[in-house]
């Protein structure tokens, strides 16, 4: 998979691609939901709530089961965003980072409309009701978005947050199977910067996206890791990031896995720690199930870590793996299911679908060219 021109894919290729990307989305979203009844809670209040067990199950949140928050909205953005972005492509307008910020303004103004009423010129997603649920976005995404200034590494939107938003909405990101691992880290990289500006969040989801990338291409999870440790040794302030990873590769080998150890990893709840979490309950994980229970029953952020750990199992096991009853109640999945599916043709057929008189006429009135 060295591009993503049709040509070179062929249908076992193409299969388990789509079977990755809908195991990326679906899972990180899966562990959104699962994590967002007791995102602020700390381990003894969700089990005062769920039981000794903790959370085993979809609980209510924001109305109803399978609740998602803002993690998966501005994720299910990041990918039409990507997708508009190989779309104008065609046209030589070709800057991936500007058509990002452009797809997270979209989101943003979900959060402060009523409804896609007036929007029905500006690409599918953006129609879809369910988006415009105001989901406790944080400070830094609402500042950082506040208005059209593009926020750049050289001058970062909010350059003392650290938190784990940015890292959650990279996984799409990895899933552009068909660039090299740098390209990958360096839109990550300027994409988070839009919102949250501290090397610690946009470095961690530099080496996110990377992960996801390589275990997109057919690696092993700790082979994965080791890509993004590579990468990040060549980046300026990279130290707190990489000794967060270095520290759940080794958490491991430290006995039965449990609540006490993934806190520790968490720590304060920035994002290197956030990740470090995830990368851990995706190593000792028996499968998806396990891996997001432990991600969520822990004294740290529940549906950040969850929504991590998900999309590193969903890219690694693909959609089978996933938990069918856990899938059946997870808010907007027939969304995150098309869209999947949007990216996943885009890849792979990429410009025989940009032509309007060819066999996806529609497809420009889904991702426009223009802004």
């Amino acid at each position: 998979m060295s591009t993503t021109t049709g040509a070179v894919w062929g249908r076992a290729d193409q299969q388990d691609f789509r079977s990755r990307v809908r195991g990326t989305l679906l899972a990180a979203a899966v562990g959104d939901a699962l994590g967002a009844p007791v995102d602020r809670l700390a381990l003894d209040g969700i089990r005062q709530l769920h039981g000794p067990e903790g959370v085993v199950d979809l609980a209510p949140a924001h109305g109803r089961r399978g609740a998602v928050t803002h993690l998966t909205q501005l994720t299910l953005f990041s990918v039409d965003g990507l997708i508009r972005a190989q779309v104008r492509r065609d046209t030589g307008a070709w800057h991936p980072p500007t058509d990002l910020h452009r797809a997270y303004l979209r989101w943003a103004a979900t959060q402060r409309d009523w409804g896609p009423d007036l929007r029905k010129d500006d690409g599918w997603l953006v129609r879809e009701e369910w988006l415009y649920a105001r989901r406790d976005p944080t400070r830094p995404l609402l500042t950082g978005l506040g208005d059209e200034h593009l926020g750049t590494l050289d001058a970062p939107k909010n350059p003392d947050a650290d938190g784990p938003e940015p890292t959650v909405r990279s996984a799409p990101f990895g899933l552009l199977v068909g660039w090299e691992p740098q390209l990958v880290a360096q839109l990550a990289v300027e994409c988070a910067a839009q919102t949250h500006g501290h090397p610690a969040a946009y470095l961690t989801a530099g080496a996110y996206a990377v992960t996801v990338h390589a275990l997109a291409r057919g690696d092993s999870l700790d082979g994965a890791v080791q890509r993004a440790l590579a990468l990040l040794a060549a980046r300026p302030d990279h130290d707190p990031v990489s000794a967060a990873l270095q520290h759940a590769l080794g958490a491991v080998r430290q006995g039965l896995p449990g609540p006490e150890r993934v806190a520790e990893l968490v720590g304060d709840g920035a994002a290197p720690g956030v990740l470090a979490s995830a990368v851990y309950c995706a190593l000792v994980a028996e499968d998806v199930r396990h891996g997001l229970r432990l991600a969520v029953n822990q004294d740290g952020p529940s549906a950040p870590t969850a929504a991590l750990t998900g999309g590193l199992l969903g890219a690694l096991h693909g959609e089978t793996a996933l938990p069918p009853a856990w899938l059946a109640e997870l808010e907007g999945r027939p969304t995150i299911l098309e869209l999947a599916d949007d990216f996943a043709m885009e890849m792979t057929q990429g410009p025989a679908l940009h032509d309007p008189t060819g066999a996806s006429p529609g497809w420009l009135a889904r991702y426009p060219r223009g802004i």
